[in-house]
């Protein structure tokens, strides 16, 4: 959905149809374990969703990146597991393990859940996200999020991550009817919750959709495609201007291109897709992504090149300079330093 620019954001003027050199900066997970600041703020809350239901602390750790790299956009800090936590699943995060979760495997499971989400759970996110919006400029752009379907269901299904999705796979083929009721609860509560965070002051909201790329074609058009042109149909009959960023990690071209004629804002790519192809779909949405986040670890020339490669490669389009996923806990701090000077620098 392109309008005609009137923003202060450079991100939001991309988003809204401008292009921009240099492009807009921003990273996913920016608001996380590589910054010791970071650190001191999740020791003190003692626990990750401490962190995330307290507005003051979720607030304080969103805007520890904008403080330090002066960032164009903020992404609210919370997860993607809310959505089920706040629908009754029970959720857990182990250290050195991750999530852990009630799995949810039959409809048995799934009528124990709420159809609605819970606002004890939902409220602190909004909470946090005013509060930060109220902190910010009107320079930096605030954003929202939620997991896609297909994603949270993954982990619903397992009860945690797994290498290759096969719970959540063998489910959808074993049972499509409980499967695609679970899809159809969290399409509900997703727009639920993407609406809430733009009620609250969200600027715009992301959709992640990190396990896209296990499903074949046919798979991917059930549960990753149509679920997310519905939440972008309901998010628009709630709020006609949102401005929605697709995520679908591991996504062909092909699927990247049907996402792309959705009228989403903007596609993320990761760093495996093939920008020179791409960016022909530079013409319908802005293009976010991609920089292989290990080549931010290693750092030196090589950093240089391949943010100069990508700037190159999507001169001239809507772009968004990104990582292709979240930035890792052991990057260095100087190698981001560097990644800001070299996309703000010239090309």
């Amino acid at each position: 959905m392109i309008r005609a620019p009137a923003t202060a954001s450079p991100f939001l003027a991309v988003l809204d149809g401008s292009v921009s050199d240099p492009p807009p900066l921003w990273m996913m997970r920016q608001a996380g374990r590589y910054l010791p600041e970071y650190r001191d703020v999740r020791a003190k809350a003692g626990d990750f969703l401490t962190l995330c239901y307290t507005p003051d602390l979720a607030a304080e750790v969103t805007l520890q990146p904008i403080r330090r790299y002066d960032f164009d956009a903020a992404i609210i800090f919370s997860d993607i597991l809310v959505i089920p936590h706040a629908l009754g699943t029970g959720l857990r995060f182990e250290a050195g393990e991750g999530p852990r979760l009630d799995p949810v495997t039959d409809g048995a499971g799934l009528a124990r859940l709420s159809e609605t989400l819970d606002p004890a759970r939902t409220g602190p996110v909004y909470e946090a996200i005013a509060r930060t919006r109220a902190k910010l400029s009107a320079r930096t752009a605030l954003i929202g999020f939620c997991g896609a379907p297909w994603t949270v269901a993954t982990y619903m299904v397992a009860g945690r991550g797994t290498d290759d999705q096969a719970p959540a796979r063998l489910a959808a083929l074993r049972d499509p009817d409980f499967f695609q009721a679970l899809i159809d609860l969290l399409v509900e509560t997703s727009i639920a919750h993407l609406a809430g965070q733009i009620e609250a002051g969200a600027d715009a909201v992301q959709i992640f959709d990190t396990w896209a790329g296990v499903l074949d074609p046919r798979s991917f058009e059930r549960w990753c495609l149509d679920p997310l042109a519905r939440i972008a149909a309901g998010l628009w009959a709630r709020h006609p201007e949102a401005r929605i960023i697709a995520f679908p990690k591991g996504a062909s071209a092909a699927a990247l291109a049907r996402i792309a004629a959705l009228g989403v804002n903007a596609v993320g790519l990761d760093w495996t897709a093939d920008r020179v192809s791409l960016r022909k779909l530079g013409d319908k949405v802005a293009l976010q992504g991609n920089l292989d986040p290990l080549r931010l670890i290693a750092g030196g020339p090589q950093l240089d090149e391949e943010i100069l490669r990508i700037r190159s490669d999507f001169e001239g389009v809507r772009h968004i300079f990104n990582l292709g996923h979240g930035i890792k806990p052991e990057t260095p701090l100087a190698h981001v330093d560097r990644l800001v000077e070299k996309v703000r620098g010239p090309l």
